[in-house]
């Protein structure tokens, strides 16, 4: 998996939100199936820590196997690591996911994505640079209108620049990230110490 290691420093961000509590067990490589070892020791391998939210994957093999294939597809993929972040914390925001919008938050700034592109989507606001407000659009979109996309859509899409490959390979982001999303929403685990200053939590509707 092509993912970049996490750094033992972050940025300061004024975001906020209660530290949620798990009432899912967060699985080590020592405590997980065995089934689901390698792909925790890939994810260490990858961030130097193994994320909360993949130990709360582990107790299901299938589920964690899942998640680490499709990332390295993913991450293997087309876009640019900052591109792929643009739509990861997209989807988790759309999907109210507030460990991952975290996660993303933190990754996306240490890829170089700006302050205000990063705010913007927290925001659920259109990034300002037009790459990455088409990408963000496009994946909100996705998830949204449950992939019935229509012919503006996919136009505003192609516009930006992009093909029709890439535009079918966001759907390959969007699959992996809900697999995350969802799991978060379902287990709550804890935010790492790290990912602190980027801390979220989805309005109240």
């Amino acid at each position: 998996m092509n993912m970049v290691p996490i750094p033992l420093s972050v940025p300061k961000h004024p975001f906020t939100e209660d530290k949620p509590v798990s009432a899912f067990p967060i699985r080590t490589i020592e405590s997980a199936p065995e089934q689901s070892r390698p792909s925790l020791e890939a994810l260490q391998s990858a961030f130097g820590i193994v994320p909360n939210i993949a130990g709360a994957m582990a107790t299901s093999p299938i589920l964690i196997d899942s998640l680490v294939g499709l990332f390295g597809k993913v991450h293997g993929g087309n876009f640019s690591e900052q591109q792929i972040q643009i739509v990861l914390l997209t989807n988790a925001v759309t999907n109210a996911c507030s460990w991952a919008v975290a996660f993303h938050s933190f990754l996306a700034v240490k890829e170089g994505v700006s302050a205000a592109d990063v705010d913007a989507i927290r925001e659920r606001r259109i990034p300002q640079s037009a790459k990455n407000a088409a990408l963000s659009r496009l994946a909100r979109t996705l998830i949204e209108k449950r992939g019935h996309l229509d012919d503006q859509d996919v136009s505003a899409f192609l516009d930006a620049g992009f093909g029709n490959d890439r535009l079918l390979e966001v759907i390959a982001i969007v699959a992996a990230s809900t697999i995350t999303n969802y799991t978060g929403n379902v287990t709550h685990p804890p935010l790492e110490d790290a990912f602190q200053a980027y801390r979220w939590h989805a309005p109240r509707t």
